[in-house]
């Protein structure tokens, strides 16, 4: 993985150069302390990675990111804690509180590349789970285990037979991941599980303990699939 590292501190570049040396598949490019040098960088290159500190002195590491038209994987290393709930906007990978240990940061880099081969795994849609991002970690979740799946804005909870999880992700997006074979939209913001469904009513489907709503413009295939 090719990756650039973004601080105004060298001394903390020099910490992620010198750790970035005994990661095997980490490629550290570049590294910048000054904001607009990096967004030239970025202008003319892509990376797959960027560690990136947070209080930057012209600009915020959120913002420069947010600025970014191809946006890389992103680990934050910063000194400040209360930046984690963005991180989990943003869809960071980690979040490396200073000073962090050589372990830590390869345990950063390793969930930077097994996220990097899950998503390019042309084999993703055709097995019997999913991972996905639920606050810092990948979750494996089986097939089997999904009752259904409903959306909020840019977030979904996978409804499981004995739990929730959370993650932000939307709905076509969850779509893609899934299989159609084994799932059916009944709503604008709900998917079921054909193998949960247990009884269907005009403007309701059940499986279990569950009441999932029908929308109309999804009430003809959900019907005609169960004639």
């Amino acid at each position: 993985m090719k990756a650039v590292a973004l601080d105004d501190e060298p001394v903390s570049l020099s910490i992620i150069q010198s750790f970035a040396k005994e990661v095997p598949f980490l490629s550290l490019e570049k590294t910048f302390t000054e904001t607009s040098d990096a967004a030239c960088y970025f202008a003319a290159n892509t990376a797959d990675l960027l560690f990136l500190d947070i209080r930057m002195p012209d600009i915020s590491g959120i913002d420069f990111f947010q600025s970014l038209a191809n946006k890389p994987m992103l680990i934050f290393t910063t000194a400040f804690m209360e930046h984690a709930v963005r991180s989990y906007e943003l869809e960071a990978i980690d979040y490396l509180l200073k000073p962090f240990s050589r372990e830590r940061f390869q345990k950063a880099c390793m969930k930077a590349r097994d996220f990097t081969e899950l998503k390019n795994d042309p084999t993703l849609k055709s097995l019997p789970f999913i991972f996905v991002k639920s606050g810092y970690e990948q979750i494996k979740i089986h097939l089997e285990e999904i009752v259904y799946i409903e959306s909020s804005g840019n977030y979904v909870h996978f409804v499981l037979q004995d739990k929730k999880i959370l993650s932000r992700l939307t709905m076509q997006e969850v779509i893609n991941l899934l299989s159609p074979n084994f799932f059916i939209r009944t709503h604008r913001s709900f998917l079921i599980a054909k193998a949960k469904i247990t009884r269907i009513e005009k403007n309701r489907v059940h499986a279990g303990k569950h009441a999932i709503p029908v929308g109309n413009m999804y009430a003809e295939n959900l019907h005609a699939l169960y004639r």
